[in-house]
């Protein structure tokens, strides 16, 4: 009787920590996340947002993006678009040089800044510079249409020139990445005109299905 009552007790004071811990998550300036390798990418993992664009509450224009790993000639690529056209190999991402304004530094971590520069051009050729701050704000727990993950919360904030154009507008993006999906599950953009949004609506991992 008394080796039950204390298998009890220690459950209950496993459990308590457990549930201390991940209601401490949001603040937890020890975790870190690495970048992933290709040995973390599956063929058949497919992730698919849907996206939408608003001005003044009015819908512009809305989409869906897709992402799936791939045979590519015999190593993984990532599959966007519409046709197997829009296919890149895999290491061309997932090994890239990060520069020293990358859009991600990592590991991921907490409070963690950095300044982010990049030089872009758009599929209509046009040619702009992006330059932010970045701060990786909290780890949180967050639910789209996909399901609950838990996510860094990152915050771009700064200026994104078209250089064809010379527009230019103060832009502030937030960023929701799962380590456990290795990607991000939600975006927003904000820049001073309408605002961008952008949710995982599904996930598709082969372990579940084998």
């Amino acid at each position: 009787m008394y080796q039950l009552l204390n298998f009890t007790g220690i459950t209950k004071l496993i459990l308590l920590f457990i549930l201390n811990l991940f209601c401490s998550c949001g603040n937890n300036t020890s975790l870190e996340t690495r970048r992933p390798t290709l040995t973390d990418f599956e063929i058949g993992e497919k992730w698919t947002w849907k996206w939408q664009r608003t001005i003044n509450d009015k819908v512009m224009g809305e989409g869906v993006d897709v992402k799936e790993v791939v045979d590519y000639n015999g190593d993984l690529g990532f599959y966007f678009g519409n046709s197997r056209h829009d296919t890149i190999p895999a290491a061309t991402m997932v090994n890239g040089e990060e520069g020293e304004n990358p859009f991600h530094d990592w590991p991921l971590k907490v409070g963690k800044t950095w300044k982010h520069i990049e030089h872009w051009e758009n599929e209509s050729g046009g040619k702009g510079i992006s330059d932010r701050n970045v701060k990786i704000i909290s780890y949180e727990q967050i639910t789209v249409e996909a399901g609950t993950f838990w996510a860094y919360k990152i915050k771009y904030e700064g200026t994104i020139e078209n250089l064809s154009t010379g527009g230019k507008a103060e832009v502030t993006d937030f960023w929701w990445y799962s380590p456990l999906l290795k990607e991000y599950i939600m975006h927003t953009q904000d820049d001073g005109y309408g605002i961008y949004t952008s949710e995982l609506i599904a996930y598709s991992d082969p372990q579940k299905t084998k």
